[in-house]
Formats: C-alpha cells, sequence, structure tokens
C-alpha cells in the first residue's frame, strides 16, 4: 500500500509514527442524536453539558468533548465507532460526537431515526484530513504537490461543494 486516505485526522501524536499529506479536507465536529430525545432541542454547546456524550476511544471527536464541550459527565467511551453508534441506538448514551462526514453515515446508514444536531465551529489550529503514509514515503511529496494544483485551480474546492459541503445542512452550534 502506498497511502491511505480513509478519512484520517491529522494529530501531532500520529504524526509521531505516520507522515501525513496537506489537508484534503478541512473537518468540523458534529453530533448526533436520535430525533423526538431531550437532547433533539438543544441549540447551543452549553445545552449539552447535562447529557451524556458517547465517541470512539482515541478519537479526535474525544478530545474534541473533553476541550471544548466539557460536559458534566464524563464522555462514555467505546473500543469502535460501531459499539458508540450502538449506544446510541440502545440509547445508553444521548448524542454521539463524530467528526461531520461520519455524522452523514451514521444518520443516513446506521441509525434510523437520527439527525446531526449539528456541526461545532471550527478551533484553532483546525481539524483537517491527510492521506497517510510510513513514514519517509518520498510519494508524499508527489501527493502534496497534486493537492496543491488541485487547491489553486479550484477542482478540490469543487470536489467538497458537490460531495460533501453543500449537502450539510447542519447548523453551527456555539
Amino acid at each position: 500500500m502506498d497511502f491511505d486516505i480513509n478519512q484520517i485526522s491529522f494529530k501531532p501524536a500520529r504524526a509521531k509514527v505516520v507522515d501525513f499529506s496537506d489537508s484534503y479536507y478541512d473537518i468540523n465536529q458534529a453530533i448526533v442524536v436520535v430525533k423526538g430525545t431531550k437532547i433533539a432541542g438543544a441549540g447551543s454547546i452549553a445545552e449539552l453539558k447535562p447529557y451524556e456524550l458517547g465517541v470512539q476511544l482515541g478519537t479526535t471527536s474525544y478530545d474534541y468533548i473533553v476541550d471544548n464541550i466539557k460536559p458534566s459527565k464524563k464522555p462514555a467511551v467505546y473500543d469502535t465507532n460501531d459499539a458508540a453508534v450502538q449506544a446510541l441506538k440502545n440509547k445508553q448514551i444521548d448524542g454521539l460526537v463524530v467528526d461531520l462526514p461520519t455524522a452523514f453515515y451514521v444518520t443516513a446508514v446506521q441509525v434510523p431515526n437520527s439527525k446531526i444536531l449539528g456541526q461545532f465551529p471550527s478551533v484553532a489550529g483546525g481539524e483537517h484530513f491527510g492521506m497517510v503514509f510510513a513514514k519517509g514515503n518520498s510519494l508524499r511529496r508527489c501527493v502534496n504537490e497534486a493537492l496543491s494544483k488541485l487547491r489553486a485551480n479550484g477542482n478540490l474546492q469543487q470536489l467538497q461543494d458537490k460531495w460533501l459541503s453543500k449537502v450539510a445542512g447542519a447548523p453551527v452550534l456555539k
């Protein structure tokens, strides 16, 4: 395998063991809830604090909950995203925090009667997806050059607008 392009968020700790390309998609975190539940009426980050939020262990979503939402209850942590999704289905948690692209999948395919309550504001430094390479892989330079050209000629933005951004419809919770 030359590289992995699989919605992997850059984190400094991850970059110690692998190399990342430049960003191919800047992302926000989002929260998925079941329609008709108490949390489904929340309209701000402050209103999320009393609820039990769930998340996959070791993800940027966990970091977002702890660093930015700061709920009154410790987040429920699951070994896999599938387990966290199941907890939402079973109403063992009130809300599931994932990156926005994953939230679209969760609501469209995994959890019937769910919705994206909202996405969270971008944070300083921004979270982004990058392609992952083995440390020192020279292909990374070529991929970054290609990304730079796609960004400069507008093609990267067109792809994001067509397939990711325009379908969002997820309000920003503040």
